[in-house]
């Protein structure tokens, strides 16, 4: 699966779980576009449209995670946060300040593709 955030491209690996089959299989035909808003000032947030299957754990996330809450909303971290949710991905590609400089800047657009 890819990822690009507004109209970057960027590597993630992937989880091997039941969250990111489901979310693969949404983009499997078209690309799935959402809207993320900024939150709480390390992370980006926003609502897929349809729940997810879910093995939520306590998790402490770094900047590049790339996480599911409650079920139904993306969140990708340009910070830091300890909270439960189930883990995606990361993006490996970008460094700390190249992620801060993609997510901080108001509310993004993401595009999962197959």
């Amino acid at each position: 699966m890819e990822l690009k955030i507004g109209e970057t491209p960027v590597t993630v690996e992937w989880e091997d779980n039941e969250s990111v089959a489901a979310l693969a299989a949404l983009c499997a035909d078209e690309p799935l576009t959402l809207q993320l808003s900024m939150y709480g000032g390390f992370e980006q947030v926003g609502p897929i449209g349809q729940r997810l299957p879910s093995q939520v754990v306590q998790t402490v996330t770094q900047s590049g995670d790339i996480v599911l809450y409650s079920s139904s909303q993306i969140v990708i971290f340009y910070g830091s946060n300890s909270w439960p949710y189930t883990r995606l991905g990361h993006i490996t590609d970008k460094s700390g300040e190249e992620l801060k400089d993609l997510l901080s800047n108001g509310d993004i657009t993401v595009t999962f593709s197959r």
